[in-house]
């Protein structure tokens, strides 16, 4: 329709050469046209499409520090706040080379429509820095969260905008980010960041919480299905917290994981990824390599170097756990031909859009990010409740939660979709489920 194909033109005209948030901003407002339909001239009048693909603010700043040799260097730092219609600001920080302005709009407007669907009052925002963490020292890595955390505390607050971790933030940097906020600030709100040790106010099943939530999801999409996990072959990609919650989770319920991937290729384990090897995934973590061949090597399975498992391995379920725009229309097109049914996206935006409609034009069911990854989120949401609660829940009790927050969402797409009069398509589901509520809050709130 005109308003909304309107909005996508001006977006791309205002934001030249952000080829990821004009991705994720073309696949939103295209799949939500039935409720703009619905209440187009109010949505125009107040500008809520204009409004909503345009942050509240992008903050960007420098990062000086020193390595152990006592050479300087300066780094990027970003946080982009992009709406509270609905809660403080909420997501995570990344520490990745390849982190630009581009992929933190990407990021923070994904979030926003993901914490939507949680149902939990928090808005969208993402920030990190292109700061490679990979063979750092502590030490280096310490002098770079205090010397980011110096200019990000002024922009963060317990109910302003709460900051967890993403690729290359960990329990580690969420500890020094949090030391030096302290220090700052002269007060203990831990209620600050989520992520947080379990010794200063952090929440038990935090680190296996995207992956336990994703493979929560798919049990309700598979049940939709008539179907259920136990028995199914799993194709998975990284290596990291997310692919380990969910190997962790599904072969608990009785799937069974074949691949797992890192920068340097893919192992395939015709035996399953399970028992002590989902353990190994967490030493290869921390050792800092950043290698998936070490897995082969300890556990003599093969290695294919340079490559991802998409459209080269058979199975039931493909999980990419890594990162964004990963499975192009070439991994599509060989997923069909293998018959691979069922895509669980993990990672944020890990298929570009011309897979996504690639595949569902030929039948595969594809679960989109935004509500299959919101388990992280939800439970770093849960996080802030024990922290202003000043309780801590056991782990039985947060993975119930959990649990129930997924199969809400799940619940909620579905719900959405029958409104509607619109059949099984998840992607448009997640999607108009969260713009309702966000545009909602904004209407509500009036303009600002």
């Amino acid at each position: 329709m005109s308003y909304i194909s309107d909005v996508i033109q001006q977006t791309a005209q205002k934001n030249p050469n952000q080829p990821q948030f004009m991705q994720t901003v073309t696949e939103v407002l295209g799949s939500i046209g039935p409720a703009v339909e619905q209440n187009e001239e109010t949505l125009r009048k107040f500008c809520i499409l204009e409004r909503m693909v345009e942050p509240d603010r992008q903050i960007m700043f420098r990062v000086p520090w020193m390595d152990d040799k006592g050479v300087y260097h300066v780094n990027r730092g970003f946080r982009i706040q992009f709406n509270n219609a609905i809660g403080p600001y909420k997501g995570g920080l990344r520490f990745h080379k390849d982190v630009d302005l581009d992929m933190m709009k990407f990021l923070s407007f994904e979030q926003t429509f993901k914490n939507s669907l949680t149902s939990l009052p928090m808005g969208g925002a993402k920030g990190g820095s292109d700061f490679d963490p990979t063979g750092k020292s502590d030490s280096e890595i310490m002098r770079f969260c205090q010397s980011f955390m110096n200019e990000l505390y002024r922009h963060i607050g317990p109910d302003m905008d709460v900051p967890a971790g993403d690729i290359g933030v960990g329990g580690r940097e969420i500890g020094f980010l949090f030391g030096q906020y302290k220090k700052i600030v002269g007060d203990y709100k831990n209620g600050v960041l989520t992520g947080k040790g379990l010794s200063y106010g952090g929440s038990l099943i935090r680190p296996e919480a995207t992956g336990y939530g994703a493979t929560y999801f798919l049990v309700d999409v598979l049940a939709h299905q008539g179907e259920s996990i136990k028995g199914k072959t799993f194709c998975l990609s990284g290596f990291g917290n997310v692919a380990w919650g969910a190997a962790k989770k599904i072969s608990e319920l009785g799937g069974k994981v074949l691949t797992i991937s890192g920068p340097d290729g893919y192992v395939y384990d015709e035996d399953g990824v399970s028992g002590e090897k989902v353990d190994y995934m967490l030493e290869m973590r921390s050792s800092n390599r950043n290698r998936v061949q070490d897995y082969s090597d300890k556990f003599g399975c093969k290695f294919i170097a340079g490559k991802k498992p998409w459209g080269n391995v058979k199975a039931d379920i493909y999980m990419p756990c890594a990162t964004q725009n990963e499975i192009h229309i070439e991994d599509a097109q060989a997923m069909v031909k293998l018959g691979v049914p069922v895509l669980n996206e993990v990672a944020n935006m890990p298929s570009t859009n011309e897979a996504i409609a690639y595949l569902q034009q030929h039948g595969v069911i594809v679960a989109p990010s935004k509500a299959v990854n919101a388990g992280g989120v939800a439970t770093s949401g849960l996080e802030m409740s024990q922290n202003s609660e000043r309780l801590s829940w056991s782990a039985q009790e947060v993975d119930e939660k959990l649990h129930t927050i997924m199969s809400n969402i799940h619940a909620k797409i579905c719900d959405t979709l029958d409104a509607y009069g619109m059949e099984y398509n998840l992607v448009a589901g997640a999607n108009l489920a969260g713009f309702k509520k966000v545009a909602e809050a904004m209407l509500a709130q009036g303009v600002y």
